[in-house]
């Protein structure tokens, strides 16, 4: 079985450990291209701990700040994961989604501490902003890069699915659902994925790639990784 993963190379390498231990074979095609933002050192004086949601986040403000000491507040696993091979010592992880580490961060975090600094991309999902200042907590959001969609389909992909080769297709964002979608039109492959599945990690995942002929869309029961690979042992 040979599967396609949408996602950055630089995230794809436990993933692909862990299909290859299922007995399946991935290739990488990622559908966005991430631009770092060069800058001077961040300003973290009044700063209690980081809101980090996305790995590429961790990146980014590694490159801007060497302070590893401040508190590491992490969507989910696969980005505390970075944060900690980044050498981050203090590291917690909400469940997979910015709701979830809202919450985290209301129940472990004072409002009173100082202000939660969120490095992150030129376009974010979810309103943590509103979830947290509603709750009385300083909130400041650091564009540290930029996550650029690519222009076409990858060759990688578009020989792969010309050819059939591939019986399923894992997406993690509803940016990069997006963009497949639109890149698969626009190739005219639509038609190739009608003995493909899509691996989603979300309902709003599965929204983005909505329309296209898959054989099935298969829905994560959590928006983390290891529920993601769990709809590998269920089918």
């Amino acid at each position: 079985m040979r599967v396609l993963i949408t996602r950055p190379v630089e995230d794809s390498g436990p993933l692909i450990a862990d299909l290859k231990a299922r007995g399946i074979e991935a290739l990488v095609a990622p559908l966005l291209d991430i631009e770092f933002i060069d800058g001077p050192q961040l300003n973290l004086a009044d700063v209690q701990a980081l809101l980090m949601t996305s790995a590429n986040g961790v990146r980014a403000f590694a490159r801007r700040s060497k302070n590893r000491k401040i508190k590491v507040m992490a969507v989910g696993d696969a980005t505390a994961r970075v944060a900690r091979e980044m050498g981050f010592i203090d590291v917690q992880s909400a469940t997979g989604d910015v709701d979830d580490l809202a919450a985290k961060a209301r129940q472990s975090l004072d409002s009173a501490g100082g202000s939660l600094l969120h490095p992150a991309g030129s376009k974010v999902a979810g309103d943590l902003a509103g979830l947290l200042t509603a709750d009385g907590f300083s909130y400041r959001r650091e564009v540290l890069y930029r996550a650029n969609t690519v222009d076409t389909l990858p060759i990688v992909a578009a020989h792969g699915l010309e050819n059939d080769d591939f019986a399923g297709v894992l997406l993690y964002s509803p940016r990069t659902g997006t963009t497949f979608k639109r890149l698969v039109e626009t190739a005219g492959l639509g038609n190739k994925l009608a003995t493909v599945r899509a691996y989603c990690l979300s309902a709003n995942v599965a929204g983005s790639v909505g329309g296209l002929p898959w054989a099935e869309v298969l829905t994560a029961a959590r928006p983390e990784q290891a529920a993601l690979l769990d709809l590998f042992d269920e089918t």
